[in-house]
């Protein structure tokens, strides 16, 4: 096996793993906004990671059965910075508190699109590199 070889394999895979993210995610937001419960959390806290420019929000909020819970949202970034003490619409899956997003639109499509932008170019370097050879 050449290195080109293994290159437009791995390209391959890590397009096709992209892809399964984002229609993972897809599936999640769409299961959500069906049968997710709504709430409003509260920015709690800030995690920084060294090295990183951008925070983490931490976010709490009450359940339907008045308990708290804690997560950190998956889709972080520019432009998705959450002040503290901002409170934010959070919906959650009652039987999975674990799958709670914050509901607002950017946040909400900022991963899937960011997941299936990356799926199209790990598979477009592999064909790009295909087609040439």
């Amino acid at each position: 096996m050449t290195g080109e070889t293994i290159g437009v394999g791995l390209a391959v895979l890590a397009g096709l793993a992209s892809l399964w993210a984002g229609a993972r995610e897809a599936r999640l937001q769409i299961r959500l906004g069906r049968y997710g419960l709504h709430s409003e959390g509260v920015v709690v806290g800030q995690e920084h990671e060294p090295g990183d420019d951008c925070s983490t929000p931490v976010i709490e909020f009450t359940d339907q059965e008045g308990q708290p819970v804690t997560f950190r949202p998956v889709a972080t970034g520019l432009g998705l910075g959450l002040a503290l003490g901002a409170r934010v619409p959070v919906v959650y899956l009652p039987e999975r508190r674990a799958s709670a997003r914050v509901f607002t639109r950017k946040h909400r499509l900022s991963l899937i699109v960011g997941l299936f932008a990356g799926a199209m170019l790990f598979l477009g370097v592999a064909a790009g590199v295909v087609l040439t050879h």
